[in-house]
């Protein structure tokens, strides 16, 4: 078994400075943050991890405020950042530091593309290098000041193995031509990661609605619009202050007594603590004006069945491919070509961005299954 060093604690601008003058000489850099959104209402990155050979980084974020020095690294396309399952992480980057990623190999979407059914980092590591990686720390709070030693084992372990694992991903895409893919794919992670942030309204996140009269949706909106203040005033995450299917229950109960609250699933301790805000919301949301939902234009007939065709066709593919159906032609690009039906390879190109394999892959098939006529790619 390897003996390893410790991990280098980096939470000072003169550690963080030689660590990036380090990173940066460097062709592959293995990278993962922690966060504590299971903890907070304002979430934060609380660790970020970079391993290289005979190295591992943990950078304090918590204490070091400018993190600009590592712009360069992160920007830079020649060198390699390798991340498991990289889009939570470039999201939180981006939000946190204003961080945008260039040249990503993620292992976990080389798993998947590979067809591996386990995909989670401990059980690849397991099944390719025979490394046990127990990961009970994943849920933990890291936002907590000091960290444990289990904790920074844990941290520095998410990335001490990435390079490695890299290289035995690679050769095996390389081996059953399936490298273009994943390239593919790395390409629109770096270009698809906004800010994370879902801009629907609260109400509209929660599940179970689809039948609630206009006054029971305008009454969520009111108990919603509590828990988003309460939530921001205790610092918690809004789960941890009532849950969805609580304020379903809640509108369908409409509850004017501690007792009633009880009755819709509430615990004792909530009903003590939140019982009158949750009645007071209640009451103003059966009293002001109703919140009109927006239905959505329903697409016409042609458009639902080309859009059943290329499902039928993209499920059938995944399966002779041995992959999820995703990979063979992301979600919304399904929806857009099914909403615009192109007729030719170059149109059918404006729907599929930046993705030559796919195209010349599966281009002549997709424009088969939208009209009935093969097309020839240039």
């Amino acid at each position: 078994m390897e003996t390893l060093t410790p991990p280098a604690w980096v939470a000072t601008p003169e550690e963080l400075g030689r660590m990036a003058a380090r990173l940066s000489r460097q062709l592959r850099v293995a990278v993962d943050t922690e966060s504590n959104s299971l903890h907070a209402y304002h979430e934060q990155v609380c660790l970020i991890q970079f391993s290289v050979p005979g190295e591992d980084y943990l950078v304090d974020p918590l204490v070091l405020a400018d993190l600009s020095i590592l712009e360069p690294l992160f920007i830079n396309p020649e060198i390699e950042k390798i991340f498991h399952a990289a889009e939570y992480d470039l999201i939180c980057l981006k939000r946190s530091f204003g961080i945008q990623v260039a040249g990503i190999f993620d292992t976990m979407q080389a798993c998947r593309i590979l067809g591996y059914k386990q995909v989670g980092l401990d059980a690849i590591l397991l099944e390719k290098m025979e490394f046990i990686h127990n990961k009970k720390y994943q849920k933990a709070d890291w936002a907590t000041r000091p960290l444990t030693d289990e904790m920074l084992s844990y941290a520095r372990l998410d990335t001490h193995y990435l390079i490695s694992l890299r290289d035995l991903l690679y050769n095996e895409l390389k081996e059953r031509d399936r490298w273009d893919l994943a390239r593919e794919e790395f390409q629109r992670l770096e270009h698809g990661c906004e800010n994370g942030k879902d801009e629907r309204k609260a109400w509209q996140r929660v599940k179970g609605i689809q039948h609630f009269s206009e006054r029971q949706i305008t009454i969520l909106q009111e108990l919603c619009e509590w828990r988003e203040r309460k939530a921001s005033q205790l610092d918690r995450p809004v789960f941890k202050v009532i849950d969805n299917a609580r304020l379903v229950a809640i509108v369908k109960s409409l509850p004017d007594s501690p007792e009633q609250l009880e009755s819709a699933g509430l615990t004792a301790l909530q009903v003590k603590i939140f019982g009158n805000d949750l009645i007071k919301a209640v009451k103003r949301g059966s009293e002001i004006s109703l919140l009109h939902r927006r239905h959505p234009v329903r697409p016409d007939r042609a458009q639902i069945e080309r859009a059943n065709r290329l499902s039928e066709w993209r499920k059938q593919t995944a399966v002779k491919w041995g992959v999820e159906s995703d990979l063979i032609l992301p979600k919304p690009w399904l929806i857009s070509i099914s909403e615009n039906n192109p007729t030719t390879i170059k149109n059918l190109s404006m729907f599929m961005p930046d993705s030559p394999w796919r195209l010349k892959e599966f281009g002549g098939e997709i424009l088969h299954v939208l009209t009935g006529k093969r097309s020839q790619h240039p």
